[in-house]
């Protein structure tokens, strides 16, 4: 298992993508593992034969420990290679002969990491395209895979439900709930997810400062910036841009608590939650100080998209200095979101609705409006401090024009 950061202790092996046997190149893409922030594509070390595996899919095992063997020419395992021997899933009629494997001499263990394939017989999917495959009465061994290893994932199952084939009779029947129990494992990410979220509120002492934003103006010049072409921005993109120049005005709340002092830190690097297949990730926006409402809106959606098909490098799923978690397109009307450590603040943005309000002038009018709300860490931000940032943010969402400078 090799290290792909300086945090990472452990790997989660996802696929193998080469059977035992199998001749591989070296950098060729071998499987793929899954760290604590990321789903990462594994590149064989060396050229050779692919043999000896010790690890099945879904094992996770720590760093440094051998995973499989790449034989070179005339090499063999090592006598005392074997005990725990995991063999690559392959159809009976494809497995090499043990003699073809090996030769005279002896290689050394390849630290090489790689996924395994499925059992034969055994469709390789997730498993939420599992489930919505039977909600959808999908037969799931007719869908082809566009995931690592051509592992069916949730788009999969929905392109082929939405394809002019029969759908099976079983359908209903399928989706019937029953009184029994299920039990479901949990994937490497839900498991680091429930990890860091039990961490956080446990260690954390949090507290929550909620105002609602008038967003009129916003959308006025949201709607300004689509005419005039060059792609729609988001109300996140003027989220992310306020928060950035909020975090400028107050560098108290762009800090993160460490033992017997708190670190102020010189940059604004916005982590972006990010709802993915198997859980929740965050990749960040590195010195969204910087960045102009259109950078910031390519940039976006560029890790967001990556993140949903587990391409994202390690350095853009770490150094967030301050996080944003966005429910606006679900339809809720508050939340409050747990810290990502070692943040000192996260915003929880909810959706926006029309209501409505009295003004200045004592008149009704019927306004957009939408609820934000701050998590803050008390070691870090004390509360006056925490409110009058939620309405700095506030006071830039409400005047958009101050965030065109």
């Amino acid at each position: 298992m090799p290290k792909m950061g300086d945090g990472m202790e452990e790997g989660t092996l996802l696929d193998w993508l080469k059977k035992d046997g199998d001749t591989v190149k070296s950098g060729e893409i071998i499987g793929n593992i899954q760290t604590d922030k990321a789903t990462i594509e594994m590149e064989a070390p060396g050229s050779g034969t692919i043999t000896g595996f010790l690890v099945a899919a879904g094992e996770t095992v720590p760093v440094g420990k051998p995973m499989a063997a790449i034989l070179g020419k005339g090499e063999s395992l090592p006598a005392n290679w074997g005990s725990g021997h995991v063999a690559a899933a392959a159809p009976a009629a494809e497995a090499p002969k043990e003699k073809e494997l090996v030769g005279a001499g002896a290689s050394a263990p390849v630290a090489a990491s790689a996924a395994a394939a499925p059992p034969s017989g055994r469709v390789a999917a997730s498993p939420l395209a599992r489930r919505i495959a039977e909600e959808l009465g999908v037969d799931i061994a007719s869908v082809k895979g566009t995931g690592p290893g051509g592992r069916i994932v949730e788009k999969d199952v929905k392109a082929a439900q939405s394809a002019p084939v029969a759908r099976p009779q079983v359908a209903a029947a399928a989706m019937v709930p029953t009184a029994e129990d299920r039990s479901v494992k949990l994937t490497n990410l839900r498991r680091i997810t429930a990890q860091r979220t039990a961490e956080s509120k446990q260690a954390v002492p949090h507290y929550y400062v909620s105002v609602e934003v008038d967003v009129e103006r916003l959308m006025a010049l949201r709607e300004t910036f689509d005419e005039e072409g060059g792609g729609k921005l988001s109300v996140n993109d003027f989220i992310v841009r306020a928060c950035a120049l909020a975090l400028l005005d107050m560098p108290v709340v762009n800090a993160s608590f460490n033992g017997n002092e708190v670190i102020e830190h010189g940059a604004v690097h916005i982590g972006i939650a990010a709802a993915v297949e198997e859980g929740l990730t965050v990749p960040v926006l590195k010195n969204a100080h910087t960045l102009t409402l259109r950078e910031i809106n390519r940039r976006s959606q560029d890790l967001v998209a990556r993140a949903r098909e587990n391409k994202l490098s390690l350095d853009e799923l770490s150094g967030s200095t301050f996080s944003i978690s966005n429910m606006g397109m679900l339809d809720v009307d508050y939340f409050a979101a747990i810290i990502n450590q070692p943040n000192a603040a996260i915003l929880a943005v909810s959706s926006t609705r029309k209501k409505v309000v009295v003004n200045e002038d004592d008149e009704v009018e019927i306004r957009r409006r939408m609820a934000i709300t701050a998590s803050f860490d008390h070691r870090v931000v004390d509360g006056a401090v925490g409110a009058k940032f939620v309405n700095v943010v506030r006071a830039y969402l409400e005047n958009p024009t101050r965030l065109l400078s």
